[in-house]
């Protein structure tokens, strides 16, 4: 007589590098015998990946967590906000354990606690490439976790510690896994991508019939090779990317840059600490351009920030404009526990706050639809997304597009097209960031 397997549920919130985490838990616990849920129902008990980035994303795990205690009862919690253990057991004293960021052992170990596993060879099997959450045929690649810098608004260094890379061969194996799993598409992340490999001192390793050093450029050399997109994310404009961009020229990679600028004017990004040289970054994007015409630049940008006046503001949005930025998202300043802006002095009326994230939302607008049109009629290579319901037709994406953050083309189709599928596209007309295609 068999004993039924111990049941588990995943609530995964916050970025892309949270998801990983989830996913190396869920492949991590799946092997062990442990089937999944994707009800609170089913599940004999939850684990909720929580994000702590900013205090909306605080109140926004609070509540998951609530909502899996009210409708399971069994709930453990790790993540990001793990770290303000007495913040989540004075919020929700129901909660089984609380585990911080990546602690992936420590997870499972409390899983084992309060659900042990039954183990079961005939059905413990996992699948090439791991448990992912993202569609089959696009998966995110973490190449390191933490982060060296330390700008006043981000409160990531504390709860994830500083830089580790991992080992380019460990990256490069788990690539070509995935890769041979049916994954079409690889998105680098980590915290400072441009940085991987500074803490280890680019460190060489042993891959196949070659060593790799543990440098930026290295390793996008090798995942070029594998004969599928690789998008890469949260770039810091260091001059060693230029060597990447060539790399994008030769059609190795992506021609995509996720670059989180922030901001424009010097005084706010001198404030934010980061790198406040707004005529070098332009020179820069410039340099990226001759290099790779085809270049889409995706960054993000915090408006209201302590001590931003309507010239700084009106210096960011001049920015954007004459950077060409291609994708571009806004954050208004949260004034989250912790960071160091807080103490800065000025803080921006939230009115104000409003205001002026409206009105860069309204000038980024134009500027996408502008870019929309510049396409209408040319051909591009896109990648299918699958069909979607409501707009009842198949989504595709084109090289310039990452997924759930950027823009959709539309295809309408007599013949089925499967997931994954890499085809040209010529673009019929659409605006901002949906367009309208055919399959030539």
């Amino acid at each position: 007589m068999s004993t039924k397997a111990p049941t588990i549920g995943v609530v995964s919130l916050g970025c892309p590098k949270a998801l990983v985490d989830s996913e190396r838990i869920i492949t991590r616990l799946r092997s062990e015998g442990y089937q999944l849920s994707g009800s609170y129902e089913g599940a004999d008990l939850v684990v909720v990946n929580t994000c702590g980035f900013l205090d909306s994303a605080k109140a926004e795990s609070l509540d998951a967590i609530g909502e899996a205690i009210a409708e399971n009862g069994k709930v453990i919690v790790t993540g990001c906000l793990g770290k303000e253990e007495s913040l989540i057991r004075d919020t929700h004293p129901k909660v089984l354990e609380v585990t911080g960021p990546h602690q992936y052992e420590t997870v499972v170990g409390a899983v084992h606690t309060h659900l042990p596993q039954v183990h079961d060879p005939k059905i413990d099997l996992v699948p090439e490439g791991g448990f992912r959450l993202t569609p089959r045929h696009y998966a995110y690649l973490k190449i390191s976790e933490g982060c060296n810098n330390r700008c006043t608004f981000c409160i990531i260094p504390s709860i994830r510690g500083d830089l580790v890379s991992r080992p380019a061969n460990a990256v490069l194996k788990e690539a070509e896994s995935l890769v041979k799993a049916g994954v079409k598409e690889l998105l680098v992340i980590s915290q400072d991508t441009s940085a991987y490999g500074v803490d280890v001192k680019y460190a060489e390793s042993k891959w196949k019939d070659r060593t790799v050093r543990a440098k930026f450029y290295d390793l996008c050399k090798e995942l070029g090779e594998l004969g599928v997109w690789v998008r890469l994310h949260y770039v810091y404009p260091y001059p060693h990317v230029d060597e990447v961009v060539g790399l994008m020229a030769e059609g190795k990679i992506v021609p995509y840059l996720d670059i989180p600028f922030q901001h424009a004017s010097p005084t706010v990004l001198k404030a934010m600490r980061r790198p406040a040289n707004q005529d070098k970054v332009l020179d820069r994007i410039k340099t990226w351009r001759s290099i790779c015409p085809d270049l889409t630049i995706r960054s993000s940008f915090i408006v209201g920030f302590p001590g931003e006046t309507e010239d700084d503001f009106e210096t960011l949005l001049e920015f954007i404009e004459e950077a060409e930025i291609d994708r571009a998202g806004c954050f208004k300043y949260e004034n989250v526990e912790g960071a160091p802006s807080r103490d800065l002095p000025d803080h921006v009326d939230q009115d104000d706050v409003n205001e002026r994230f409206d009105r860069f939302m309204e000038v980024q607008t134009t500027l996408a639809h502008a870019r929309a049109q510049h396409t209408i009629g040319k051909t591009v290579e896109a990648i299918c997304d699958g069909w979607d319901d409501d707009a009842e037709a198949y989504a595709f994406r084109t090289k310039a597009d990452a997924p759930e953050i950027d823009g959709v083309t539309y295809v309408d189709s007599d013949e089925e097209i499967a997931p994954g599928t890499i085809t040209q596209l010529e673009i019929l007309g659409g605006e901002g960031h949906e367009l309208v295609g055919w399959v030539i």
